[in-house]
């Protein structure tokens, strides 16, 4: 199982519409997120992603520009192919993208998996908020994390 990267455009003929089924199944359906915020003004701005195993896409992500640096958002597999290091993978692979231009990345992680993006270098900063009815944090990456 090797996963790869695609990185694409909004307008993208066919990955577009199959990153919004994904995170259609994890935020509307399972996390049951209004479909109205899921889905926002920032999708035609944004870097979207789609991680495959062989021909099937089983994860998805997008980043975007901000005043305050990089927002990386919608992070979401497919629950059939959740614990398999899916999620590090297309962290990794984004950070390695966005890294380079020395902009701040940051997140607003959900409170259950803030331990996941501490392990990949992100700290928490500030105090809990709720967006979309789910409690997060704000997570900056830090740069010289490890060393």
């Amino acid at each position: 199982m090797i996963p790869t990267l695609v990185s694409f455009d909004y307008n993208h003929p066919g990955y577009s519409e199959i990153a919004r089924k994904i995170r259609y199944a994890v935020f509307v359906v399972e996390q049951k997120v209004p479909e109205d915020l899921e889905y926002d003004a920032f999708e035609s701005t944004s870097r979207l992603y789609l991680v495959f195993i062989g021909d099937t896409a089983v994860a998805t992500c997008r980043r975007r520009y901000t005043t305050k640096g990089v927002k990386l958002e919608r992070f979401a597999v497919l629950p059939a192919f959740r614990g398999k290091g899916l999620g590090d993978f297309m962290v990794q692979e984004v950070l390695k993208e966005v890294l380079p231009e020395g902009r701040t990345v940051y997140l607003h992680a959900q409170e259950q998996v803030t331990g996941f993006y501490t392990k990949l270098g992100f700290r928490v900063y500030g105090e809990e908020f709720e967006e979309a009815g789910i409690r997060h944090f704000l997570m900056n990456y830090e740069v010289n994390h490890g060393q």
